[in-house]
């Protein structure tokens, strides 16, 4: 579909779980704005498509989906139908080879892939 010959996209409405509502408590208002702002930018077109800072995760039981930025960790999930529809299930912060959800420390072994 095209206006006025220029491609219109589909835009995925982005909301946040409780949980992951609660982790950004733990964030400082310098990191929160840096979450919100690059969730909004990177993940509202095709978040389903890998880039350098965005992944598909081995099977875990946080979420399919990660976006790195910086030392920050995103944990997010993406529905099509029926509507397109990105929740972002966690938000955490690594440290050195551990990841902080929410202020606790994530365990790798237990998480296969979200120590990365």
């Amino acid at each position: 579909m095209t206006l006025n010959g220029i491609a219109a996209r589909m835009v995925y409405r982005i909301e946040y779980s409780p949980a992951s509502e609660e982790h950004l408590r733990v964030l400082n208002a310098r990191q929160r704005t840096t979450v919100f702002d690059t969730v909004d930018e990177q993940l509202a077109h095709q978040p389903s498509v890998e880039t350098r800072n965005r992944k598909s995760m081995r099977p875990n039981s946080i979420a399919p989906w990660e976006i790195r930025i910086g030392d920050l960790r995103v944990y997010y999930e993406v529905v099509d139908e029926p509507e397109k529809r990105v929740t972002i299930l966690a938000v955490g912060r690594k440290d050195r080879s551990r990841v902080l959800i929410g202020g606790m420390e994530v365990r790798a072994s237990a998480h296969s892939g979200v120590a990365g």
